[in-house]
Order: structure tokens, then C-alpha cells, then sequence
């Protein structure tokens, strides 16, 4: 299949989790590559936004997120969801945008800055400065590494009693 195969199927959220992780410990590492996904084996691009936020400016995080469901996928984005926070770092989350080419994603961009919610959602943010720092990274998945499951039977057999 090609790269500008159509995504044919939603996500679930365990694999957005597996993207999420495979994401973080590439922006960890300092890669910085293009995210294409072919139906699921080989996601279309993808954009991975990294948030610093204020730990005590949690839920107006959470708002904001909460908007962008209903906002992103009117402009023409693939939603894969926002990620806040649950255990360890309190200051850090998350959100992953998947298009069908990176021409799709300035699309997207242009849509946004005409939508009057985007802008309302976009002045929230300013004003209520939860936001200290956002980063947008291009990722592609490894040939081979995404939608691994676990292998149940070796785990049972390796497992301390």
C-alpha cells in the first residue's frame, strides 16, 4: 500500500496509547522524523504536541483538550486524543493529530484559523497562560513496532510467583 492510503479505522485508545509511547521515547531521544501510517499498520502523518503545562492549571487543560474534540475533527483532523498527566511527571500532555499528507495538515491549519471556535479556544489559552510550552514533533512509526501485542502465553511462563 502506498503512503496516501486512506486511514480506514479509528484508533482505540490502547493503541493511541502504544503511539503515544512509541512517540515519547523517540521526542525523548531527540528523534525528529515524519509520522506516515498506512491504514493501521503504518500510520499517515501525525502530529505530536508536546505541552508544558501548569500543574495547578490542570483542568483548564482538561477544558481546553475537551474543546479541540469537538474542533479538530470539523477542520479536518484525525483526532487520536489529549493525554494529561496521571502518575510520575505532573506537568507534561499530550495530543496526537493524525492528516492524510502534510499538504492535508496546512490545510487543516488555514481551517483553524478561520474557526471561530479554534480562535475563542486559542485566546483561553493565552489569557489563562496554563500553557508554558508547546512543541510540534513529525513522527513515523518503525516497520514492525507498532500494534505489537503482548505475548501472553511467555509472559505467564516468565512471571514471578
Amino acid at each position: 500500500m502506498g503512503r496516501a492510503t486512506r486511514f480506514s479505522q479509528k484508533l482505540t485508545r490502547r493503541e493511541a496509547l502504544l503511539c503515544l509511547g512509541t512517540v515519547g521515547a523517540a521526542s525523548h531521544a531527540g528523534v525528529t522524523p515524519a509520522l506516515f501510517i498506512e491504514d493501521r499498520a503504518a500510520m499517515k502523518v501525525t502530529c505530536f504536541i508536546r505541552y508544558q503545562i501548569d500543574p495547578f492549571e490542570r483542568e483548564a487543560f482538561a477544558k481546553y483538550a475537551e474543546n479541540w474534540g469537538r474542533i479538530i475533527p470539523r477542520c479536518g483532523g484525525h483526532l487520536l486524543g489529549y493525554f494529561l498527566p496521571y502518575e510520575g511527571t505532573n506537568d507534561v500532555a499530550w495530543g496526537l493529530v493524525a492528516f492524510d499528507s502534510l499538504a492535508s495538515y496546512e490545510q487543516y491549519r488555514a481551517r483553524l484559523r478561520s474557526d471561530r471556535e479554534a480562535l475563542d479556544n486559542f485566546h483561553m489559552a493565552q489569557s489563562k497562560r496554563f500553557i508554558l510550552h508547546e512543541e510540534r514533533t513529525f513522527v513515523e512509526v518503525v516497520e514492525g513496532t507498532f500494534e505489537r501485542p503482548a505475548n501472553r502465553e511467555m509472559a505467564s511462563e516468565l512471571a514471578v510467583p
